[in-house]
């Protein structure tokens, strides 16, 4: 191609490259931070002292010698003495500090301290939203909607940081900017750490062959800044002051115009600037499909808000229109890739090979000097951005002259960058470490707050003679880890499909290849773990204080193969590649559908950690596993509700979560055990069977059971082993009567009595201990999984593994229900073992199952009918109360049915009764409760044939349904059901509804 030059180019030999004044940029910064919070959210938001690893790194990479330092405030006291005394740059303040309103907190502050930035953290719900919607915002800068994840809070000092150098670094210095123009708390939430994730990324890849380590410090003070604004007003004013420096444009379509809400106020905006630069990409994003068909009129790019890719759609998007990522060459008119460019020196290369057509494109268009801009590649970024093409005679001149400019570049600045291996340092003193960079997950998270308090706060279980309390020896496979996984092998499709069985997302998850820089990491921790590993999901979202995602995702176990390290890492790739594809399952995505998450936003940590217990010939497990509640929701006589309650087992904790038969027990009256009240009892409600790991490796392999290498085992098995001399007792036939200890003939019953009664291990103390400690650290009650050995090495001290701990979420329903005056016959259902509190509203519908045919051999059978029920539902947009027999949740169909909670995610109240020849107790330890628990379910329990509670089934009979077969029964009511629950006194009403 030859056209004619009408003017010269600057000759590149003789170039002169200035150095950028990268010393000044970022000159205003924030070194003190205020967080006011509970403990345990500082713990979170901390994760682990992530952030403050984080926010260390990047200064110490920008060459600053004094990173942010956080203080904490549990209390507005506290938080007003901290600020006379130290000199704060940044508030934090979470919404959910007990005692106090951040709203007002804030004005106080405010008054006194105008000039600090107020930040208010909060999680995401419709009644927050409403909150905020009427609250008075003045003194806040920001609000935000804060879900668990660490990057919000370096993505919020960034955005604040980034506000207050525009001035300087834009204008002066040439630094470029990406304009965010949204009034949602929970999208820009959602958007800002996605985007400074990017940006973080491209700083990294600042780093090339090209600059010393000094030189590089520097640079990275060159990222590109996040401009927020809320409003057409604010947007328009930041893109004219700033428009020759934007990479591009994220905007909302309805926002506030003139200070009312304009629903095409994104479209006005998007007009207003491609009339001023057709070139400057922009993406609209909208809770709409119908504005998707606009923004193609407009040639500006779309997502919409509700896709379940959003994350996804919007990294994309940005890698490919903002200069992110690799340089895409394309030919003009066909967007087709024809090659890239991660780097400098690639570019250079590509530069030489690419057509005319496409080089005279992205010439023409800036596109060169947009993405060096970005690299804060600011001297050959000037440089080629002067070029025209009437500068040159051909383009072979402009390819010559590019070539030989970044040739000249890298020549003066060129160094290499040296890649440290950790994997040589870990040893067997280490505890917990991770790989990875990206965060730890919710379960995960909780282990490192549990490991925390456990060996810097509290000294007093040293007292505890030949016992130690620590947490298993873990690592941490971060979200990075995931997120690599997931797009080196292009995963998303198939995980993210609707056409897919579980059993097929997982074989192809096991078919790909994890990340090969993995490898040498897994095989230290091999070299170092004799026992079995546990490969155990800690999602982003669970365990979080307000969504625990409590067993939604798969759990493996796996032997360590003695001297081979290559098959036991064969068989750990397996398990990682397994929990990867749990996250796709049908049951997670129904869960996700529930919490009105995206299954995007998901993101999965791994926990490898050993499996506490010993080795009994060709199986492994503990002693005593157990979960712990802070709150006891259905106490017995002496007991309290805030006395706390505890399920113990032998072996594997999977029989306490799916609900098996264990001993409910109060660590504050552990000699008062009611399963143990009378010997026939003991014989019908004590543990019959428990659950070892089976140590042939050629019992595992990868299945969506993930108790294929799980063997059940009868107690007669774990007596050959010798493993239950502290907790069984022996059954004597000829006397009727329960003696102590194993020394005796007859059954062994477990009955932990040595343990309970005669403290052959401080099992009470320590947990007493423990959960008002967790309790106190988080500010909410808890719950806790724990696992025993007893059978340590003569010598050893026996060893209590404190395995995770998570948050009971309660309702906010603050109502005040008294229910002394309601009379039995005034209802369809009374119970005196209710949990929640306040009142149920808007539910029409009753689904129950028909106790006059109820079989519990048919159980699985009711559970997909009840599914089949629920699916209407929720097509319909209902919610129900569901009745049924037994134990709701169990994997032992004789026990209840064995529903899953997707199969009754509509359910608003559910209620679990016992019939004259079934009464099953209620089980707390299940990941089946903790779930109705966390989304605020009422959960009642009524025996009334034992004259506990009371259920008008003539009532229900008499009504015509709308459905019925020979299982259950769906009855509608034209009026409401008037649903209450007494909290304080643990009782619960269904009203009759007034006849007309």
């Amino acid at each position: 191609m030859k056209f004619g030059k009408v003017a010269s180019a600057p000759e590149p030999k003789t170039y002169e490259f200035y150095e950028p004044a990268f010393k000044f940029l970022m000159q205003k910064r924030i070194y003190r931070i205020l967080i006011i919070c509970s403990n345990y959210d500082f713990f979170m938001l901390e994760d682990d002292s992530r952030i403050d690893e984080q926010i260390f790194n990047e200064y110490v990479s920008l060459n600053l010698r004094y990173p942010p330092i956080f203080i904490h405030a549990n209390s507005a006291q506290h938080a007003f003495r901290v600020l006379q005394e130290d000199r704060i740059d940044l508030i934090i303040s979470m919404i959910n500090l007990s005692g106090t309103d951040a709203f007002e907190l804030s004005k106080e502050i405010k008054t006194d301290y105008p000039k600090i930035p107020i930040v208010v953290l909060t999680h995401f719900s419709r009644e927050v939203s409403l909150k905020l919607e009427n609250e008075d915002l003045s003194a806040i800068d920001y609000v935000f909607s804060w879900l668990g994840n660490p990057n919000l809070l370096l993505a919020i000092i960034k955005l604040i940081e980034d506000k207050m150098n525009l001035e300087y670094d834009i204008e002066k210095v040439g630094v470029q900017a990406v304009l965010l123009v949204e009034d949602s708390v929970r999208f820009y939430s959602s958007y800002l750490p996605n985007l400074y994730t990017i940006l973080f990324q491209q700083t990294r890849e600042f780093m090339t062959e090209g600059l010393n380590e000094h030189r590089s410090m520097l640079r990275m003070r060159g990222r590109p800044k996040i401009l927020l604004a809320t409003t057409y007003e604010e947007a328009v004013e930041f893109y004219n002051r700033y428009k020759k420096n934007l990479l591009g444009i994220i905007s909302d379509v309805s926002y506030k115009r003139n200070g009312v809400r304009d629903t095409e106020a994104g479209f006005r905006l998007s007009r207003k600037i491609k009339a001023d630069n057709q070139y400057l990409p922009v993406l609209l994003q909208s809770s709409s499909l119908k504005s998707g068909k606009v923004a193609k009129e407009l040639k500006v790019g779309f997502l919409y808000k509700y896709s379940k890719t959003l994350s996804l759609e919007l990294r994309r998007f940005v890698k490919k229109y903002f200069a992110f990522g690799d340089f895409i060459f394309e030919m003009p008119g066909e967007q087709k890739e024809i090659a890239r460019a991660s780097n400098l020196k690639e570019l250079q290369k590509q530069i030489c090979k690419i057509p005319d057509a496409s080089l005279a494109y992205h010439i023409k268009r800036n596109h060169i000097s947009k993405w060096l801009r970005a690299r804060a590649l600011f001297p050959i970024a000037d440089l080629i951005v002067s070029l025209r093409l009437d500068q040159f005679n051909n383009l072979d001149e402009i390819r010559t002259y590019i070539y030989e400019s970044i040739s000249n570049y890298r020549i003066s600045k060129s160094r290499g960058i040296i890649a440290k291996f950790k994997e040589n340092k870990y040893d067997e003193y280490m505890r917990f470490a991770r790989i990875g960079e990206g965060s730890l997950g919710g379960k995960a998270r909780g282990l490192a707050f549990i490991d925390s308090f456990l060996k810097k706060r509290y000294k007093e279980f040293k007292q505890l003679k030949d016992v130690v309390i620590t947490i298993p020896r873990t690592v941490v496979l971060t979200t990075d880890i995931f997120d690599e996984f997931m797009e080196m092998n292009d995963l998303y499709a198939i995980g993210l499909s609707s056409d897919l069985s579980d059993e097929e997302i997982l074989c192809q998850f096991v078919r790909k290849k994890l990340p090969p820089q993995l490898e040498k990491s897994l095989l230290a921790f091999i070299a170092v773990s004799p026992n079995p590993i546990a490969i155990r999901s800690s999602s982003v979202l669970e365990d979080s204080h307000y969504q625990p995602f409590a067993g939604i995702y798969s759990t493996y176990m796996i032997p360590t193969v003695p001297n081979s390290p290559q098959r036991t890492l064969h068989l750990l790739s397996m398990a990682i590649k397994s929990v990867y594809a749990s996250v796709f399952y049908k049951s997670s995505k129904a869960y996700m559908e529930a919490t009105s998450n995206a299954i995007d936003e998901e993101k999965m940590a791994i926990i490898l950690q050993e499996v506490a217990g010993t080795q009994y010939g060709d199986v492994f497990y503990p002693n005593i596993s157990g979960v712990a509640r802070s709150m006891n929701f259905y106490p017995i006589e002496l007991e309290k509700t805030e006395g706390g309650i505890a399920n113990l087992a032998l072996g594997l904790g999977r029989i306490i979560v799916e609900g098996g038969t264990t001993l409910r027990v109060s660590p504050e009256y552990p000699e008062k055990v009611l399963q143990l009240s009378s010997p026939s009892m003991a014989l019908r409600d004590t543990q019959n069977h428990f659950f070892a790991l089976d140590l042939n490796p050629d019992k595992f392999s990868p299945s969506v059971d993930e108790g294929m290498n799980i063997r059940k085992l009868r107690i007669r098995d774990a007596e050959k082993h010798g493993s239950i001399k502290l907790l069984a007792s022996s059954f004597d036939f000829q006397d009727n009567r329960i003696r102590p200890g194993v020394n005796y003939p007859g059954k062994k019953i477990i009955t932990f009595e040595n343990i309970l009664k005669h403290k052959a291990f401080p099992l009470s103390k320590i947990l007493i201990t423990l959960l008002k400690m967790g309790q106190k650290q988080m500010s909410k009650p808890i719950e806790i999984e724990f696992a025993v050995n007893l059978d340590t090495p003569k010598g050893s001290p026996k060893i209590f593994s404190f395995l995770q701990i998570r948050p009971i979420v309660q309702t906010a329903n603050n109502q005040n229900v008294n229910l002394d005056k309601v009379e039995e016959n005034e209802t369809i259902l009374f119970s005196k073992q209710a949990l929640g509190n306040g009142v149920i509203e808007a539910i029409h519908d009753i689904v129950y199952v028909k106790p006059e045919t109820f079989n519990a051999a048919e159980s699985p059978t009711i559970a997909l009918e009840i599914e089949k029920m629920n699916k209407k539902m929720v097509g319909e947009n209902k919610n129900y109360v569901l009745i049924g027999p037994g134990r709701w949740g169990s994997s032992d169909h004789w026990l209840g049915i064995p529903v899953k909670w997707s199969q009754i995610s509509a359910a608003r109240l559910i209620v679990e009764s016992g019939l004259e020849n079934f009464r099953i107790d209620p089980s707390q330890g299940t990941h089946f409760f903790q779930n109705l628990t966390s989304f605020r379910v009422g959960y009642f329990t009524i025996n009334p044939y034992e004259n506990d509670g009371f259920y008008d089934l003539d009532f229900l009979s008499k009504k015509e349904p709308v459905f019925e077969n020979q299982y259950i029964r769906h009855i509608h009511f034209d009026e409401a059901l008037e649903i209450q629950i007494d909290g304080q006194r643990n009782k619960g009403v269904i009203l009759k509804p007034q006849e007309k």
